[in-house]
């Protein structure tokens, strides 16, 4: 009897694929074939430490041993090293799961990604997938949706708005139709988490939907995706058929009474469409711009039904929340900010990636501790957090958790996890300039003080960056930011003066700008 084949992982994830890993995959394949060695290739999702892909699994009796950054260059040297038993090579890094950056995780919603071959219900099955759905359908609606509740559970997207309370008023309201929408259009700078979910674990989000629908007594669902995510788009679309062909959804969702119908629709590159009602306009065929609120989508959303409108990390919460009981997902965070939250560290940073981690780690712990600090070795000046809309937070902030309630409090926001760092060559004059023209650009156009008011902020910065009567300018600005907080529609000209203020407050040397020479006649 011959023996089972070696499974070696290498990564699908978008992210592994740019630096190389198709080709890698190419050769591993290839050596093994002229080598006469049994081999298993699984394409599995990335496990987060970017700086080491492509990362190369080998599964031993051990444990997986992994090792990186692979470039198919090294592959022949990796066989004559004899990896497939877990040889020693300069690339060699060890049991994956004893590795620090892995040891040092809570991971709930990640558990599975890296782990698993995200196209494998067998596989999703075996790790603990369908528990949560299982579970949730010997419950009535109302007893799944006080779970969520007990749990603390808060929108990933930004808002942090309990989801516990939305999906409650979408199960009491009276409708004959009412939707599911997962806002996938994760545009914030940064931010790759929902991508690296979507690629890694595709079902989860799936389940978490599927959950949602039971609870409230929806029938259809739409998973609205950002264009830029081609991987991932292909990824659900295949995972989505075999959910189907699987009857974890569809007609019948695990045999039970409930029907549940899902598709994935693509946006058109919109940023203002990560804002709930235009995704929603976008979704109808429309233009995406943002309504007025009320009414809220969980009372006329969708088609005017019902719909729960959450992000893919609050779905993808839910069966780990309905598998295990509220409360233990409760008992990690702190105060209102309960359970984990993956965190995305990019920028100039030694070590980038995505982690996942209970609320309440400071922000200097993340990027010190886990990032290494800055890429360039040098001193680190400015942090964003919370996408391009968040506030830029000095070195010397870096001792603030990352909870809800403890930036709001310091004039930031968490949003959907994103960390960028910059080093002590940033000119944050032009940072806020930045956040100015990235809001006209991406406004929808549909209010005044967002569409004129980003338009002129870039304006006003210019004549800043140029010197031209710096103190009336930097009034300007303020009242202007004033303004755009005050009165905008949405958050994108509400939130756009956070980062101009944030730059404008804390590195005000960066705008006492001498007036530019004048060019020679």
């Amino acid at each position: 009897m011959s023996a089972a084949p070696v499974r070696i992982f290498v990564p699908i994830d978008a992210a592994a694929l740019s630096v190389g890993a198709e080709a890698v995959a190419q050769a591993i394949a290839f050596e093994a074939t002229t080598r006469g060695l049994s081999v298993e290739i699984v394409r599995n999702g990335s496990r987060g430490m970017l700086w080491l892909e492509p990362m190369v699994e080998v599964e031993t009796n051990e444990g997986r041993i992994a090792y990186g950054p692979v470039a198919a260059k090294d592959v022949a040297s990796l066989f004559d090293a004899g990896f497939v038993s877990s040889g020693a090579h300069a690339l060699r890094l060890g049991k994956t799961e004893e590795l620090d950056w892995m040891k040092r995780q809570q991971r709930l919603t990640f558990e599975r990604v890296g782990v698993i071959d995200p196209l494998s219900i067998a596989d999703y099955r075996a790790h603990g997938g369908f528990k949560g759905l299982e579970k949730a359908l010997a419950l009535t609606g109302g007893e799944i949706v006080e779970a969520v509740k007990a749990s603390g559970l808060r929108g990933r997207g930004g808002a942090g708005f309990p989801t516990g309370i939305k999906w409650k008023t979408v199960h009491d309201a009276k409708a004959e139709q009412k939707y599911i929408v997962c806002n996938a259009d994760e545009g914030d700078s940064g931010t790759f988490a929902d991508r690296m979910l979507f690629e890694g674990d595709p079902y989860l989000v799936i389940e978490g939907m599927a959950i949602a629908a039971i609870a409230v007594g929806a029938t259809r669902g739409y998973i609205y995706l950002r264009s830029e995510y081609p991987h991932a788009h292909r990824m659900l679309q295949r995972a989505i058929l075999k959910a189907e062909a699987a009857g974890m959804i569809g007609a019948s969702v695990l045999g039970s009474e409930h029907a549940f119908h899902l598709e994935v629709r693509l946006g058109a590159g919109a940023y203002i469409c990560g804002e709930e009602t235009s995704l929603l306009e976008s979704l109808e065929g429309k233009r995406a711009i943002v309504r007025a609120k009320p009414p809220l989508p969980a009372l006329q959303g969708l088609f005017g039904k019902p719909t729960v409108v959450n992000n893919v990390l609050s779905f993808a919460a839910v069966p780990w929340i309905l598998d295990h009981g509220a409360q233990a997902y409760a008992d990690y965070g702190m105060g209102r900010s309960r359970g984990t939250l993956p965190i995305q560290l990019g920028g100039n940073v030694r070590r980038g990636g995505l982690i996942e981690l209970a609320f309440g780690i400071s922000l200097r712990e993340i990027i010190e501790d886990m990032g290494g600090g800055t890429l360039s070795g040098r001193p680190i000046r400015a942090v964003q957090v919370g996408g391009p809309l968040g506030a830029y937070l000095t070195a010397g902030q870096l001792d603030v958790q990352m909870d809800y309630e403890a930036l709001a409090a310091m004039r930031a926001m968490l949003g959907h996890g994103g960390i960028v760092v910059f080093d002590d060559s940033v000119d944050m004059a032009k940072q806020a300039r930045f956040a100015f023209e990235f809001c006209a650009k991406e406004s929808c156009g549909k209010c005044t003080p967002c569409r004129i008011g980003a338009t002129r902020g870039v304006e006003t910065m210019d004549r800043i960056i140029a010197g031209t009567e710096v103190p009336k300018n930097i009034a300007v600005l303020r009242d202007l930011s004033k303004l755009m907080t005050d009165a905008s529609l949405c958050a994108m000209g509400g939130l756009t003066p956070m980062p101009v203020l944030s730059a404008l407050n804390h590195f005000p040397e960066d705008f006492d700008r001498p007036p530019l020479p004048l060019a020679a006649e």
